[in-house]
């Protein structure tokens, strides 16, 4: 009983600390608010945070007066955007904006502010009033962005009742009506499903609660007949996960969604500038119908059954017409099937180097834009060495202008590269499923006998390598962009990890693999190497080490174990080379041939940290920051993998001022030996499963 009193009174200890250590009205750049956590003015009347009104799973990020009882909120920020789970993050970008992001990295609000800063403060004032400020400026009054110059954002809102819309017209609120559902506003039930569908929750739809959407009533199988639904007069759904194709007409675009088994649904229209084809590949969210006479046409997939009673007459034809063609055309057909197949099969063998190894096609693997090889050798002028980029052992990246402007990048595969058919394959449908802003966004791909081809967004700042490396262009990364570089790789390495539809490894993280867009935002790419887990699996051993030396988790180099934490490894390496502007592999401190690693742990153990710092940025930059990414990255590269942080909490190491638990010495290597007896073999003899990838040892 006195175990049970000790282990209660634990409790609400650890309860009151947590409330205690919160209670907090400011942010900076480096911090942010996650869902259970908030602001609080400093004389304790008003607070900020996510809240869900009554009889809603919705998450709004608002403020209130703690002081009244009946909870009435002030402020709202995503008023016209609700997040649908918890995973909803405030914090402050590069451009230093407020941003309200949801699980997706989708951001649902901004403070949309012109003004520049250097040290940008959010703060929660005793008026309720919530600031963005120059840290500079102190409490002068003058701010960047308040809260109280945005009315849109303001709605009265108590725990039990909930007004949301900010104009008569409800249709206008997101996915208002879920998936598969049409919003009409002159009805009395403004949401139905579409025709082929029901409610998902009948309960709820009947107390106009239809944000759960509509379900088939009968599921769509790519090997039975299918069809499509005519709507008219619609704003279409939301297309970020389809694809729009200019130049393909009515008929072409219904051929190209029918031959997709994830194609949901279509739109073909006719402008002065040609005609567009636009597919759905997921859910259709946000349809309305508009009463306007205006409008667009959208045809929906659905299994035959749902079609509804044919013309009995037209059937009878149709039958006739059939047979006589089968009968008289038997022959010819057969043999068109028997040299469609085998053109199939030599495309398969194009693409994965053996027949029937995917039994479900390249289409519905892939689901991205084919690009002609015509096309790609026009954007890159023939692929001219004026538009190389850089080489590597994979062969040739140039960049290349589409006829539309947009730039891309062009990763042309080498027929002897160490990324063979396998790793094209993997690349593809990993980036393809990928969603995230610092991710690399793959745009399409191409294949042409030999050819190989990867179409990726241009990054028009090369890669990370290109300046941490060089003393001249060092100077361009100050400490405050670094930092941020290192934040980004983190909450990337995040979404691989735990975010994803599937837990990803990456496999070879480093400098030349984060590409950085014109706002110098990190973006990592290469995942040729990458490995998949599903459900719980979090580690997997392999006869093939594919990777960087120097980067590798010595469980991985040593033994072919691979996990989550090799990542992390990996991650640890890239952080010290970002704050030292040293190569790991190749650099040995003179005095006692340490590799960096070794050398960053004896300065650590010395309490001479500061000395690895990059002489680029020493004089500007924050030291009690630096040495805090110092001290992560040492934790990072500790040498057994349950030691090291998982990404989760290495992020929120980096933004809290939080105690760091001491790191354990690392693998240390000497010269170009192991100070372990075993650190210079790699077995062999370990058994691998569902081995997706084949590579060379060396830096590509």
């Amino acid at each position: 009983m006195d175990n049970i009193c000790f282990a209660f009174i634990g409790i609400h200890l650890l309860f009151s600390f947590f409330k205690f250590s919160t209670a907090v009205d400011a942010i900076t750049q480096a911090q942010f608010i996650s869902d259970g956590r908030g602001l609080t003015s400093k004389d304790g009347n008003f607070e900020l945070g996510f809240f869900s009104p009554a009889n809603s799973s919705s998450r709004f990020l608002g403020i209130w007066n703690r002081k009244i009882p009946l909870r009435t909120v002030s402020w709202i920020a995503n008023v016209h955007k609700p997040i649908n789970d918890s995973s909803g993050i405030l914090m402050i970008n590069g451009s230093a904006n407020a941003v309200l992001l949801s699980q997706n990295t989708t951001v649902v609000w901004s403070s949309s502010s012109s003004k520049q800063s250097e040290n940008p403060i959010l703060q929660l004032l005793n008026s309720g009033n919530l600031v963005l400020r120059d840290g500079k400026d102190g409490n002068s009054g003058i701010f960047l962005w308040q809260s109280f110059d945005c009315p849109i954002g303001t709605v009265g809102l108590s725990a039990r009742r909930v007004s949301l819309s900010a104009s008569a017209d409800v249709c206008d609120s997101y996915g208002l009506c879920g998936a598969y559902g049409v919003c009409t506003i002159n009805e009395l039930q403004v949401c139905k499903c579409l025709k082929g569908f029901k409610p998902v929750s009948p309960e709820k739809w009947k107390e106009r609660d239809y944000t759960q959407g509509c379900e088939r009533n009968k599921p769509l199988k790519c090997q039975e007949n299918t069809g499509f639904i005519k709507y008219v007069g619609l704003k279409l759904p939301d297309n970020k996960n389809g694809w729009v194709s200019q130049g393909m007409d009515m008929k072409e675009c219904k051929a190209k969604c029918l031959s997709n088994c994830s194609c949901i649904a279509f739109a073909s229209s006719d402008a002065k500038g040609g005609s567009a084809c636009t597919i759905w590949l997921s859910d259709l969210i946000d349809i309305r119908r508009l009463l306007n006479g205006g409008g667009q046409d959208l045809y929906v997939r659905v299994p035959d059954s749902e079609l509804g009673a044919k013309n009995g007459v037209k059937v009878k034809i149709v039958v006739i017409i059939v047979a006589v063609v089968f009968t008289v055309s038997g022959l010819l057909l057969a043999a068109y099937y028997i040299r469609k197949n085998r053109k199939m099969s030599k495309e398969k063998m194009d693409i994965y180097g053996t027949t029937g190894q995917n039994n479900n096609g390249p289409e519905e693997d892939l689901e991205l834009p084919l690009f002609k090889l015509s096309t790609i050798a026009s954007a890159t002028n023939n692929f001219s060495f004026n538009n190389k980029l850089g080489q590597g052992g994979f062969g040739s990246v140039y960049r290349g202008v589409l006829m539309d402007g947009q730039e891309i990048a062009v990763k042309r595969l080498s027929p002897n590269s160490g990324q063979g058919p396998n790793e094209f394959k993997n690349e593809v449908i990993l980036i393809a499923k990928l969603q995230h802003r610092n991710l690399v966004r793959l745009l399409g791909y191409c294949i042409h006998g030999e050819e190989k081809l990867l179409i990726y967004e241009y990054m028009p700042n090369r890669s990370l390598d290109f300046y941490i490396f060089d003393q001249a262009q060092g100077k361009l990364l100050d400490w405050r962009k670094r930092f941020n570089i290192i934040l980004g790789v983190a909450r990337g390495l995040l979404y691989l990890h735990e975010d994803s539809r599937l837990r990803i490894i990456h496999r070879d993280l480093k400098p030349s693999n984060v590409l950085l867009d014109k706002e110098m935002n990190p973006k990592i790419s290469d995942f040729g190497m990458a490995r998949t887990f599903g459900g719980d699996q979090t580690e997997g051993v392999t006869r093939r080490v594919v990777g960087t030396f120097g980067y590798m988790a010595p469980e991985y180099a040593i033994d072919g174990q691979f996990s989550v934490k090799s990542d992390v490894f990996s991650f640890g390496i890239l952080m010290l080379e970002i704050i030292s502007g040293k190569k790991n592999r190749g650099f040995y401190h003179h005095g006692d041939n340490l590799d960096l690693v070794g050398y960053a742990w004896k300065l650590w153990e010395e309490e001479r940290s500061q000395e690895l710092v990059d002489e680029c940025f020493r004089d500007s930059c924050t030291l009690l920051e630096v040495l805090r990414c110092i001290h992560v990255s040492l934790l990072c590269v500790q040498k057994l993998p349950e030691d090291r942080p998982s990404m989760s909490t290495l992020i929120l190491m980096l933004g809290d001022e939080k105690t760091l638990p001491r790191p354990k010495k690392p693998r240390l290597f000497i010269g170009k030996h192991s100070s372990e007896a075993d650190s210079s073999s790699i077995k062999q003899e370990i058994s691998s499963t569902n081995e997706l990838t084949i590579s060379i040892l060396d830096a590509r």
